[in-house]
């Protein structure tokens, strides 16, 4: 599938969960990316590796309408440029059942892992998937994170920080975190500790309340300086890709350098849809 080809799927029988129109932006977005990815690093490395957290079901339905989209792992499998191996994973069995049909019947040839389970706990057999490499083996991955809520844990992508992993994560801090903030906020709850992997969020978020700082992007730009305590690049909040209408969700990029000399870049390329990916404009600039 090229940078302008878009999977056609239609009703095949199977589940096929409701998502909002936006969801479709935020699909081309990630497959615009992983098309770049895996492209630019086609020769750089011996091995690209794609995997996802949260795969789902393969197709999905746009709410409202009989619209039926192909979800971001196929897209990753049917690139121009695809990636050497694949590894989804699904909590609900349900949706893991009918991704896997799917895949066989787009991709009937890609080297794909599948593991079902929650990926906070399921990391050690992510990982056990993941080729360790070597100099003479390099392998790089792309990990695209697609939560509904800020329950994807910051320990997950440390352990997985391990391997050399550029990271993809749809901050879900508008839809999950300012709609729970009274209970996410007692002292009692640990899901924002989990999610930012800090103890003291609560002292840092106090000054910034009187600042005038809105919860969402306070959680933003902490998650940011959070995965620079993973040696990632820097990503300002300025610089995070909106992938909704009204703004309510963030999409976070984070690279770090790589093995030996691969650096990474992005250069300047246009979708359609006006997405955009350029050096800088999305926290993307090479490694240094």
């Amino acid at each position: 599938m090229g940078r302008d080809d878009t999977l056609e799927v239609g009703e095949d029988g199977l589940l096929c969960p409701e998502v909002g129109a936006w969801t479709e932006t935020k699909h081309s977005f990630a497959s615009l990316y992983a098309e770049l990815f895996s492209s630019g690093m086609k020769e750089k490395w011996s091995r690209r590796i794609y995997v996802e957290l949260y795969a789902g079901a393969g197709y999905s339905r746009v709410r409202g309408t009989a619209r039926v989209i192909a979800g971001s792992p196929l897209r990753a499998l049917t690139l121009e440029h695809p990636f050497d191996e694949y590894v989804f994973c699904e909590e609900n069995p349900e949706n893991l059942k009918a991704l896997k049909i799917r895949v066989e019947r787009h991709a009937p040839n890609a080297s794909v892992a599948y593991i079902e389970g929650d990926c906070n706990q399921k990391v050690k057999d992510i990982l056990a998937r993941i080729p360790a490499g070597s100099r003479t083996d390099t392998v790089l991955t792309l990990c695209f994170v697609d939560p509904y809520d800020i329950g994807i844990e910051f320990e997950t992508l440390r352990m997985m920080s391990a391997r050399f992993v550029d990271f993809l994560v749809l901050l879900a801090v508008f839809m999950d975190a300012n709609q729970n903030y009274d209970r996410y906020i007692k002292t009692e709850g640990v899901r924002v500790e989990r999610f930012l992997g800090s103890m003291s969020w609560r002292e840092r978020w106090s000054i910034a309340q009187q600042n005038g700082t809105l919860f969402p992007q306070f959680l933003a730009s902490e998650y940011s300086k959070s995965m620079e305590s993973l040696r990632y690049l820097k990503t300002p909040l300025h610089t995070m890709h909106k992938v909704r209408s009204d703004d309510k969700t963030f999409l976070f990029i984070t690279l770090r350098c790589s093995l030996g000399t691969n650096k990474h870049t992005n250069s300047g390329m246009k979708h359609e849809n006006t997405v955009q990916i350029r050096r800088n404009s999305l926290g993307t600039d090479t490694c240094r």
